[in-house]
């Protein structure tokens, strides 16, 4: 062992990552410490002499023929359960050596003859014996992680206590019986919140919406004594939490406590304002939505809030990550890939545009183009691209003509909201810079017909825009319980478009629901419809009469190698991918 340390040593002046006189003295401190203390080498290196730890641990994985863990960009959620479940398991002694080791058991498979496999940022330590015994684990194999490695995994598998939540559990609400007649008792009110209960459940739903991965929070009263809380997750809205015992208007009045501009006193007017938390060592940015609503008793004034989670984690700036199916991707890089001309993304609120939106800005961002956004609210912070807030003094036309001073390269819309935005959109677009822009319609023709019918001059549409992307989010089905069906319909395939080639060849898959997933889904995954304006569409366009012809538009779309939006979600059935559940839900017949 003496001789093999030294030969370690040796190896890692010869890299140049140790001097030779630290070395000396990094021995020596060992050799003092064998009978006091399991220190390695490595850890006296880094510890008392301040060494570069990667370097040293990766070259000590190196020497001794570790593997090395590459750890995936997303980590498996079964792994991060399993190791959680293993931890839950562990004594507190040996839990607490883990974490101070750095090491980790990553994971267990009885079908092969090493079942346990260990991770540490030293895969030497002398701990990792002891581990494995605690867990009875006889053979077992360590592999090397690298401490930027370990530190991401163990962000996820450590999720901190819900310490607001826990102090909920703890108490419980003793509301007085109101007077019935009593409309809104502002006294009452504050005497609730100021039970800190309410407010320690506010900040709870902040912190748990983000961990279970929820885009929105809707707040809604039930009656004048509950509140339902529910969380979006995967597009469908979950239960989280009943509030029993409290006004509605207690609960209201907490969150717009904590929002900015936003007048806790008003219950006539719907107000929007943000909020800003550290969940997890991460800003979450949180837009709240304020909309008064009739209940059964119109004296009193209720009010439904929707908070939209703004986790620029869950933002894609690779984009090929898009998952553009076909020639879609090339269409679409084609498109923004010229100096000039429009681009639009169009689809209901939540379908992704935003995030489509970003990953093609992301492609083109470079420092020699000045990148400039509209946007009504700023959702997600780009760097690099200067992004101007409509709001206050600064109204939408305004903003747009101080742009057009402010020498950019690309600039994004936020939205087309009326004839004054797409004709600006488009005069950008035909003096030389390239725009991004949403619009709310059901596929990519029908865009143009909207653009057409709020007053755009067809030459201007056929000749200013570059490509038009319609898409929509699928339900993604959990690979752990996904189940084949035994038998479908043929005439429910054919209602879909499958032809009869691909009813023969392709297994459909239904969701069954497991502890790793909600409901047999686990994430969603996109489709396009990505009508890019080649020569003869822009001929259709310019020749229109007094309506566009929508359907003509998608046949030549089609013919030039497009997928409509329904033929795009097939292709995710083939894959296996989502259910023709979601199919019929998220796509219309063409």
């Amino acid at each position: 062992m003496q001789d093999s340390m030294y030969k370690l040593g040796v190896s890692l002046v010869q890299q140049n990552i140790v001097e030779f006189e630290t070395l000396k003295e990094a021995l020596r401190i060992k050799q003092e410490e064998e009978t006091t203390t399991r220190r390695g080498l490595a850890q006296i290196l880094v510890t008392d002499f301040g060494i570069e730890e990667n370097s040293v641990y990766e070259e000590i994985a190196k020497f001794y023929g570790f593997k090395v863990l590459d750890l995936p960009e997303e980590v498996d959620e079964r792994i991060v359960e399993f190791i959680r479940n293993v931890i839950k398991a562990l004594p507190e002694n040996i839990d607490n050596m883990m974490r101070e080791e750095r090491i980790l058991i990553y994971k267990y498979d009885k079908n092969v003859s090493v079942r346990w496999l260990f991770v540490s940022v030293d895969p030497t330590n002398r701990h990792i014996n002891e581990i494995a015994r605690a867990i009875g684990a006889k053979r077992y194999e360590v592999r090397y992680i690298s401490p930027a490695d370990y530190e991401r995994l163990t962000e996820v598998v450590y999720v901190p206590e819900n310490e607001f939540l826990r102090s909920i559990e703890d108490s419980e609400f003793e509301i007085e019986a109101e007077d019935p007649d009593a409309i809104i008792d502002e006294e009452a009110i504050d005497s609730e919140i100021n039970r800190g209960l309410l407010v320690n459940l506010v900040e709870g739903m902040l912190v748990e919406a983000v961990r279970q991965g929820a885009s929105d929070i809707h707040v809604i009263p039930a009656d004048r004594t509950t509140t339902k809380i529910d969380f979006r997750i995967d597009g469908t809205l979950r239960p989280w939490h009943v509030q029993k015992g409290v006004r509605p208007e207690a609960l209201s009045a907490v969150i717009k406590d904590r929002s900015k501009n936003i007048d806790r006193f008003e219950r006539e007017m719907p107000q929007d304002g943000f909020i800003q938390r550290n969940v997890d060592n991460h800003i979450i940015r949180y837009r709240v939505s304020v909309l008064p609503i009739v209940g059964r008793e119109y004296r009193f004034k209720l009010e439904s809030i929707v908070i939209r989670i703004l986790d620029d984690r869950k933002v894609i700036t690779d984009f090929e990550k898009l998952g553009f199916q076909g020639g879609a991707m090339e269409d679409f890089k084609k498109a923004i890939s010229q100096p000039q001309g429009m681009v639009i993304v169009t689809g209901p609120t939540g379908s992704g545009k935003s995030t489509t939106l970003i990953a093609a800005l992301s492609y083109i961002l470079r420092p020699e183009i000045n990148v400039l956004t509209v946007e009504d609210p700023v959702e997600y912070v780009i760097p690099g691209v200067r992004q101007v807030k409509i709001g206050g003094k600064t109204d939408f036309e305004r903003a747009l003509r101080a742009i057009l001073r402010h020498d950019p390269d690309v600039v994004m819309v936020g939205e087309i909201r009326d004839k004054e935005t797409a004709e600006t959109g488009i005069k950008l677009a035909n003096t030389g810079h390239l725009t991004f822009s949403t619009l709310h319609t059901n596929d990519a023709p029908s865009a143009i017909s909207r653009l057409f019918k709020i007053g755009v001059e067809t030459f201007l549409i056929a000749y200013a825009i570059n490509i038009i992307i319609a898409q929509r989010l699928m339900r993604r089905l959990c690979d752990s319980c996904k189940r084949p069906y035994k038998q479908v319909d043929p005439a429910i395939l054919q209602r879909l478009g499958f032809s009869d080639e691909e009813i023969q060849t392709t297994t459909f898959y239904g969701a069954v629901g497991c502890k790793e997933c909600h409901g047999g889904y686990r994430g969603r995954v996109a489709i396009h419809e990505a009508l890019y304006f080649s020569r003869e569409i822009r001929k259709m366009i310019f020749e229109t009469g007094d309506d566009i012809n929508e359907e003509a538009i998608r046949t030549q779309a089609v013919s030039n190698g497009m997928l409509t939006l329904r033929a795009a979600g097939r292709e995710r059935v083939k894959q296996g991918t989502t259910t023709l559940q979601e199919l019929a839900a998220v796509t219309s017949d063409e």
